[in-house]
C-alpha cells in the first residue's frame, strides 16, 4: 500500500534524491522547498503522487500550515522526514551571533515545528513514522564545524527524547546519521562560512586536506535504506548511513569509556 512522505528540504541533495525515490515506487509525496520552481519536472511528470508546498521550516506557523494542507490533500501522513538544513565552516572563535541564531533556527527550531505539528495527526491515527535527519557530526565532532555539529548533537538530544514520550501512541521514531556522501552539501547553498581569523589557518588547512581526500558515498544508493526503513515494522532509533561512520563512531564512544573509567574515582567521590 502506498504511504504518505512528508519531507522537508526537497529541492537538493538527500530530499530531492529521496522525494523522487519515493515517487518513482508509487508513494504518495509532499515535498517542501523555499522554492518550487526547483521541483516543476518532478511536478509535471507526478501530477498524482506529488505535492509540491512552499516552506520555510524557520516559520512555526508555515510549518503546521504546511502539515495540515499535507492532511487534507491526502488524507494522512504516515512518514515525515525532516531534512532541511545546511553547514556552517568556522572556528568557534570565529561564529558570529547570527550564525549562531541561523543555524539552530533551521537544523534544530526548523525541526521541531514541524514534528509539533504533524505529532497530532500521527497520535490521532495511531500511526507514523519520524524520521530526523543527524549526522556523523551528531555523534562525532572534528574542527570548524562545531556550530553544525552542537545542532546536530541538539537534534539528537530531542529526537531520543521524543520517542519514549510516542512510543504508547504508535508514533516510531528514527534518526539518520549520514557520514560524507557526494551531494552539494559543500556547495554555496549548503553551507555559510566565518570570516577567517589567520590564527586558525593552520587547522583549516588540515580541515581542507582531510575533507579532499575522504571517500565520500554515492547519495542515490540511500535511497533503498530509506525504503527499508519506512517499510520496517520495527525500525531503529539509529541508522547510520554510509561505511565510515559506524568505525568513527565506535572510537569515539571507546575513548570516552576510558576517559570516564579513568575517572571513575573522582566521579564517585564527588557523590558524597
Amino acid at each position: 500500500m502506498a504511504k504518505t512522505i512528508f519531507i522537508t528540504g526537497a529541492s537538493r541533495g538527500f530530499g530531492r534524491i529521496w522525494t523522487e525515490a519515493f515517487l518513482k515506487r508509487g508513494d504518495n509525496v509532499v515535498a517542501t522547498v523555499r522554492n518550487p520552481e526547483t521541483l516543476n519536472e518532478l511536478a509535471k511528470k507526478f501530477s498524482s503522487n506529488l505535492l509540491v508546498l512552499k516552506l520555510d521550516v524557520t516559520d512555526r506557523s508555515e510549518s503546521f500550515k504546511a502539515i495540515e494542507t499535507a492532511k487534507k490533500h491526502f488524507g494522512k501522513i504516515d512518514v515525515m522526514i525532516n531534512n532541511a538544513g545546511f553547514g556552517h565552516i568556522g572556528a568557534v572563535e570565529e561564529l558570529k551571533e547570527q550564525d549562531v541564531r541561523s543555524q539552530f533556527e533551521t537544523n534544530v527550531l526548523g525541526s521541531l515545528w514541524t514534528i509539533q505539528a504533524v505529532l497530532p495527526i500521527m497520535r490521532q491515527q495511531n500511526s507514523g513514522h519520524i524520521i530526523q535527519l543527524s549526522s556523523a557530526l551528531g555523534l562525532n565532532t572534528v574542527s570548524l564545524m562545531g556550530l553544525y555539529s552542537s545542532t546536530k548533537f541538539a537534534v539528537e538530544g530531542l529526537t531520543e527524547t521524543l520517542a519514549g514520550e510516542v512510543s504508547s501512541f504508535g508514533i516510531k521514531v528514527t534518526i539518520v546519521e549520514p557520514g560524507g556522501f557526494s551531494t552539494d552539501f559543500f556547495g554555496n547553498t549548503s553551507l555559510a562560512l566565518s570570516e577567517s581569523i589567520p590564527a586558525y589557518d593552520g587547522v583549516r588547512k588540515e580541515f581542507y586536506k582531510h575533507a579532499s581526500k575522504q571517500d565520500s558515498g554515492n547519495p542515490a544508493a540511500t535511497a533503498k535504506a530509506l525504503f527499508k526503513l519506512v517499510d520496517s515494522e520495527n525500525p531503529p532509533l539509529r541508522l547510520l548511513l554510509g561505511k565510515s561512520v559506524y568505525p568513527w563512531t565506535k572510537h569515539t564512544y571507546e575513548e570516552r569509556l576510558k576517559t570516564w573509567e579513568s575517572w571513575q574515582g573522582v566521579s564517585v567521590a564527588a557523590h558524597g
